[in-house]
């Protein structure tokens, strides 16, 4: 399906595309063909697709696997998708926001058959889907999409590059992650305005990563992230405040500096020359519960009982 035959699509359905909802779709079927292979969707497989828009991708995945469900959330192209027939047999079409749906019961389904999530994400959606699939890594042999250059950028970035962050500590503790291409904007309808990046992604086979672990260790990297050019006790500073709100601001940063001696990281250093390993130590430490007492006076009794959690 060419430009203009999705433009007279469009038109005949009175549909029209909103950067609200991050639309904006492949063009070319033999790339869609070759990504599809690419991200390694076999014959047994059960694909979930996020973003169907009018089926390029969707088409190409169903001629390799046995079974596609892919999710919509524009009813308009649901219905265009449904009227003009542009689904294989093997597709399963979902009109729905996949922030929203079952995510568990839809991995339960396969019933023991490699489940993979590959898709064209909306933009808009695109960082909160990377996390929420983070999550669901346990049931997923991998996930294969297209996101923003930039994005994919933060997925892969370094101790010390300027694109490390939250995402990136997290991706690096959970998963693998690989960067299959990168394409111009001309690949897409309407045209973006910047690069897109096919990642496949999958559950690191030796993660360091305990059960309920990348929650805590994101709640405080994402503290400290919020102040990333100043020194690490700013952002943790805002995490002791919420903990224990009685505490005295001078206080609260001799505890955090004493803890951070604990596990071996300089108070003074930005977030982002701290590595992924040391970010779970960090984690693990204020989760324990065991807090150390700051010279100035200690923590209040109440503060002192209250365990590890927020």
């Amino acid at each position: 399906m060419n430009e203009g035959e999705l433009r007279a699509l469009l038109a005949r359905h009175g549909l029209r595309l909103t950067r609200e909802l991050g639309q904006n779709f492949l063009v070319d079927e033999a790339l869609a063909s070759e990504l599809a292979r690419r991200a390694g969707a076999s014959e047994g497989d059960f694909v979930i697709e996020v973003g169907t828009g009018l089926g390029v991708l969707t088409r190409a995945l169903a001629a390799r696997v046995a079974r596609v469900r892919t999710v919509e959330i524009d009813a308009g192209l649901v219905r265009a998708l449904e009227q003009e027939g542009l689904l294989p047999a093997n597709v399963e079409l979902v009109h729905g926001d996949a922030l929203e749906i079952d995510w568990r019961a839809w991995i339960a389904e396969a019933q023991g058959a490699s489940v993979r999530v590959i898709a064209n994400l909306p933009y808009s959606v695109a960082t909160p889907l990377l996390r929420r699939l983070l999550d669901l890594r346990d049931g997923l042999a991998d996930w294969s999409v297209m996101i923003q250059r930039e994005v994919a950028r933060r997925l892969v970035a370094r101790t010390g590059e300027s694109d490390y962050g939250s995402l990136s500590v997290l991706h690096a503790l959970a998963a693998d992650v690989d960067t299959i291409a990168t394409l111009p904007p001309g690949r897409f309808f309407p045209r973006p305005k910047v690069e897109s990046s096919f990642v496949r992604v999958w559950p690191r086979a030796r993660s360091p990563l305990g059960p309920g672990e990348l929650e805590r260790v994101e709640r405080v990297v994402r503290a400290a992230f919020s102040q990333r050019r100043k020194r690490l006790t700013n952002g943790l500073d805002r995490l002791a405040e919420r903990r224990w709100p009685g505490l005295e601001r001078g206080a609260r940063r001799e505890w955090l500096e004493a803890l951070l001696g604990e596990v071996g990281l300089d108070p003074g250093l930005r977030p982002e020359r701290i590595e992924p390993e040391a970010w779970l130590a960090l984690a693990r430490r204020l989760d324990a519960g065991d807090d150390p007492a700051p010279a100035s006076g200690g923590l209040p009794a109440s503060a002192s009982e209250e365990g590890g959690d927020e």
